[in-house]
């Protein structure tokens, strides 16, 4: 069995994706701090809690059981943080990456898939957003990502390690068997949010800003469900394995939705009154974030499974009526 390491495989993604592998035949190791993750979402393999950027900790697995291929996902991730705190982002997340790398090459490990974002390209000049478009973050979380990805490309160039970047738009969605989902701390993900305003685990849903220039006036985010994600990341690690080279992929639907696409797609799926709150713009919230994923339909054969909106809302509304149960909360009245 081909062993994979999956870095940050107690998070979000990454627990999907330690589901994903096991299901494909392969042999998992999860390395995890615990920070965000939980360590009852590792549903397979064998989990190791450590940093990524724990050299010696990393020189002893590699030693004991070097494995095939490592997938990155122990990124920090909330923008609204990463300015606050940008030392913290950048440590993380592209000092300690570079940790990571190091003890690929010591132990002659030639295959990485790195959990990249659409935060790296900043202000959309065009949507949708291809690979190719301009780089320009504009928070520390973008910009810790863009280093990598440019590391990744110089130690491919200098140390031959491929690597294949994948660049997430909007994740979202949950295990369709219930058994995990999204549980960020805090939350701030739109669809987890809506639907926690729908368990009544939280009292309303804010609507940031209705003047967009888009049909209802409400942003447009291309959601792309957690386990389409893990296929792309399971064809990305073929593709490496079979000794293909690095590539830059860009994920999503190529269809976006509304903030009020989501909420009334919400109400619908769960039957649940989801109430309200206006609030102003954001600083820094584009119009439109919309990704072409031709290249990776093209270049290794992708297609999402649940394109649907509402796929993606009904798994991950099976995932909160757990959390909610767990916690206890009345259930809200329904919508008439």
């Amino acid at each position: 069995m081909t062993h994979v390491l999956v870095v940050g495989g107690a998070g979000y993604i990454g627990s999907h994706m330690v589901l994903a592998l096991d299901r494909a035949g392969y042999r998992v190791t999860v390395l995890d701090d615990l920070s965000k993750g939980h360590r009852e979402a590792v549903l397979a393999g064998r989990l190791v809690v450590g940093g990524l950027g724990d050299a010696a900790l990393l020189d002893r697995l590699f030693a004991a059981d070097a494995p095939a291929a490592v997938m990155h996902f122990a990124a920090f991730i909330e923008v609204g943080e990463s300015v606050r705190d940008p030392a913290r982002y950048y440590r993380n997340n592209f000092a300690a990456t570079q940790v990571l790398l190091d003890a690929l090459r010591a132990h002659g490990v030639d295959a990485f898939i790195f959990s990249s974002t659409a935060a790296i390209f900043g202000e959309p000049e065009a949507v949708p957003i291809d690979e190719d478009h301009p780089k320009r973050p504009i928070n520390p979380y973008g910009r810790s990502k863009w280093m990598v990805e440019q590391l990744l490309e110089d130690y491919d160039q200098a140390y031959g390690l491929r690597a294949v970047a994948l660049r997430y738009f909007n994740a979202a969605g949950a295990d369709p068997q219930g058994r995990i989902g999204e549980r960020h701390d805090p939350e701030t993900h739109l669809i987890p949010l809506v639907l926690q305003a729908a368990s009544g685990r939280r009292e309303a849903i804010t609507v940031f800003g209705e003047d967009y220039d888009t049909p209802d006036g409400t942003c447009i985010r291309d959601y792309i469900h957690v386990e389409d994600l893990c296929q792309a990341h399971l064809l990305a690690l073929e593709h490496l394995l079979a000794g293909g080279g690095s590539r830059r992929y860009n994920l999503g639907n190529g269809a976006g939705y509304s903030v009020r696409e989501v909420i009334d797609t919400a109400r619908r799926v769960t039957g649940r009154d989801i109430p309200e709150r206006r609030g102003a713009r954001r600083p820094g919230d584009p119009a439109r974030l919309v990704a072409d994923a031709t290249r990776i339909t093209r270049e290794l054969g992708w297609a999402p499974r649940y394109p649907a909106l509402e796929d993606i809302v009904a798994h991950a509304w099976a995932w909160e009526r757990r959390l909610a149960e767990r916690h206890a909360f009345p259930a809200p009245r329904r919508s008439r």
